[in-house]
């Protein structure tokens, strides 16, 4: 919900200090929930919002200053025009951007690649249609956020996937775009602006791979785009009339072309065509394509002829004395464009005309007497990039830009892993363990006695046999093979520490050696000690309650159970649980997520339930034939109770029979956490198990291998955002397992 919020806030304030505070928020939470949450919640909303970005005529308006109405002006062949909705996208794709700046280059590819070819993905019916104004916005935010992925890809990965762009989103962009039959709900402007927009792509895409690899590569989006031109041609000298039978039957003519092909053509829309791939769009793609080219145009492009003398045209039309560019040498630099490598820029004219840094004054070629180059490029030196996009930096108008190596970024096992979780439903509810393993926290002398996250989740504590607690942060780090160190290690304990939580409310810390200790988890300054009234009489089981609360609930050997305040001294409530019998010690402690209850296993396998507004017993009642090793409360009255008898059961608070119970067949099921609706369970034959809260008992099994756990299972916990296990050992080692 937090995440939906804050991304709404971005389009709706383009300008506001509510958009700052929007953006500082998603990269923040990018980087706090780690790569595969934030890319299942985050990296998806803001993809499907980039589209929103572009929906709506208005937003397909090019920004205009000084008066300038025209798309195209002959002063700037192909000068930076963005449109509206290339500023309001602006601070989307910047958050785009940090995902992939945070967890690496995969991001690019393997998410933000697929949702492009899925934005520009072809109708399953085939024949004449209407774009709806959702897939018109599609088209534009696709190329925009493809411009920027192709600066930041490295040249290997643009080779790799270069067939991929080529076939998933050029071609499927180019057939919207050139369609004879499809039209475009705000018509001409539309579809000037992804002309614009498409032409800027390959010319980026031409410019970083190189003219070899262009005729290897693009020669068909090229030749694709360029063969309209020639259709419109000839469609201007035929006589192409629906009559009233074709129209009520829904039919198109079909007309044969010179290629010899026949295409169906809807009349309708050959005045929209004309105003898109007019004359001035022909000076303006062929020249940059002629110096892009070179010689190889002629194989490339079979109607570069054709174009040629309607570039020459325009230019008689702005100039009477120009010279036709189809008689030019088509390597001429000195009319190369200036093309946008970033979908956007400002609308002033900085006066440079191409990226050789040539200007054009008229139709005279000008070259700058400080004309330097920046970024040498595949085909030479290339300077005059134009000045400043939206960010009005030079590095929006970098052919490539290198992403920045981040200690987060994705490898190795993360990698696998992530892969995994961005093909998963949303709506699956149900934990899978695949027995990945990702990290490594060493440290612990002793045996893991508990583990237990932070409710953020990107730290968690654990307490050992070696006395000690240790702070650890769950940040993604390596290839699955690395080892953490701790950030805090508490040792004021004196025992081996058997509990370790976090009283939520106050954000403190509590663990237990038989005494309690509250401590900041900030500073491991001790806060306050509570040790049991006699020495004699020791605390066996402890639980913290939930907010808004900033109690403890301790039990102790005599079958007492006593609540601290850690705000005021003293004892806040004391009960006795054992009513007259001997129940045994207290094993364990679970408090219920409204805090009105709290349940004790005792190790007679005897369960009592106890009203923590009146302290009065709510039920007692034999639950298992051994000693109860854990107890959970859940949503809804639950509670989950394991016995060293196998069994593992599911109670609700007042009922008098269990409404589930699984047997464990080899090992005692010793710890267990909960996942929604599921339990996974653990068993020192490291054993992990999946079972439901709601169906009838089955139970799926997964044997820990050696190679990703040494050692005997001692603890487990779950990150139920991430879906990670933590698990511990008796070796001090714990692992962080997927």
């Amino acid at each position: 919900i937090l995440v939906n919020v804050v991304l709404g806030l971005i389009p709706s304030f383009p300008e506001s200090s509510a958009l700052y505070t929007a953006c500082k928020m998603v990269r923040w939470l990018s980087a706090k929930l780690g790569p595969t949450v934030a890319s299942r919640h985050v990296a998806r909303n803001l993809l499907r919002l980039l589209t929103s970005c572009y929906v709506g005529p208005t937003r397909q308006q090019f920004t205009v200053s000084s008066g300038e109405s025209p798309p195209l002006s002959a002063s700037n062949i192909y000068q930076k025009r963005p449109v509206l909705g290339d500023i309001v996208s602006g601070p989307v794709l910047s958050c785009l951007l940090h995902i992939a700046h945070l967890y690496g280059e995969p991001v690019l590819t393997y998410q933000y690649l697929p949702y492009i070819s899925y934005l520009v993905a072809p109708g399953s019916t085939p024949g004449p249609s209407r774009l709806n104004s959702r897939k018109e916005a599609g088209l534009l935010a696709a190329v925009t956020l493809t411009q920027k992925i192709i600066v930041y890809l490295s040249d290997t990965t643009l080779m790799d996937i270069l067939p991929r762009i080529s076939h998933e989103v050029l071609l499927p962009v180019l057939g919207f775009l050139t369609s004879l039959v499809t039209g475009f709900p705000s018509g001409a402007q539309a579809r000037t602006v992804l002309c614009v927009k498409t032409i800027s792509l390959i010319a980026l895409i031409c410019l970083r791979i190189g003219q070899e690899m262009v005729q290897q590569h693009l020669s068909e989006p090229v030749a694709t785009f360029f063969q309209v031109f020639s259709q419109l041609h000839e469609l201007r000298h035929q006589d192409l009339k629906l009559g009233p039978a074709g129209r009520s039957e829904g039919q198109l003519p079909e007309v044969a072309f010179s290629d010899g092909q026949q295409r169906p053509v809807d009349p309708t829309l050959l005045d929209e065509l004309q105003k898109v791939f007019t004359l001035e769009m022909a000076y303006t793609v062929y020249v940059p394509f002629s110096c892009l080219l070179g010689d190889i145009i002629r194989k490339i492009i079979p109607n570069h002829e054709l174009v040629g003398e309607l570039a020459g045209l325009y230019l008689e039309s702005v100039s009477p004395s120009s010279r036709n560019p189809a008689g030019m040498e088509p390597s001429m630099p000195s009319t190369s464009p200036e093309w946008d490598s970033q979908g956007g820029g400002c609308p002033q004219d900085d006066g440079h005309s191409g990226t050789f840094g040539s200007v054009l004054v008229g139709n005279r070629i000008q070259i700058p007497n400080d004309s330097q180059p920046e970024n040498p490029g595949p085909l030479g030196p290339i300077s005059g990039l134009g000045g400043g996009g939206l960010g009005s930096g030079s590095e929006d108008n970098a052919l490539k830009r290198e992403l920045p190596r981040s200690a987060h970024g994705l490898s190795g096992n993360w990698l696998a892993y992530w892969q995994y979780e961005i093909g998963v439903s949303q709506q699956d509810a149900h934990f899978h363990f695949h027995q990945i393993r990702l990290q490594s926290f060493p440290g612990h002398s002793g045996a893991v006695k508990c583990v237990a996250p932070l409710s953020s989740e990107d730290f968690f504590l654990s307490g050992s046999k070696d006395r000690t607690v240790r702070l650890w942060p769950l940040y993604n780090y390596g290839d699955g093979t690395s080892e953490t160190a701790p950030r805090l290690v508490y040792g004021q304990h004196r025992k081996s520490v058997f509990y370790v939580g976090q009283l939520e409310a106050p954000q403190h810390v509590v663990s237990c050696d038989g005494a309690v200790h509250v401590w900041d988890p900030f500073t491991g300054k001790t806060l306050r000690t509570v040790e049991p009234l006699d020495s004699r009489v020791p605390l066996t089981a402890v639980a913290v309650m939930p907010a808004p609360h900033t109690s403890i609930t301790m039990a102790s050997s005599d079958s007492t159970l006593r609540f601290v305040d850690c705000r005021k001294p003293g004892l806040q409530h004391e009960f006795r649980l054992g009513g007259g019998l001997n129940p045994g010690l207290v094993r364990s402690l679970a408090v219920s997520p409204s805090g009105r209850s709290v349940v004790a296993g005792f190790s007679s396998g005897f369960m009592v339930l106890l009203d923590t507004r009146t302290g009065l017993v709510l039920r007692g009642w034999p639950a298992h034939e051994g000693d109860i090793l854990q107890i959970k409360a859940v949503e809804g009255s639950v509670l989950v109770s394991s016995s060293s008898d196998h069994s593992l059961t599911v109670w609700k608070e007042l009922e008098q029979k269990p409404t589930h119970h699984y047997k464990s067949a080899s090992d005692p099921i010793h710890t267990f956490d909960l996942y929604g609706s599921e339990v996974v369970t653990g068993t020192v034959a490291n054993k992990i198990g999946v079972c439901s809260l709601l169906e009838p008992p089955s139970q799926a099994t997964t044997k820990l291998s050696s190679e990703n756990f040494r050692g005997t299972l001692t603890s487990l916990a779950l990150l139920p955002t991430k879906r990670h296990l933590l698990l511990g050992s008796d070796n001090g080692v714990i692992r962080l397992l997927a």
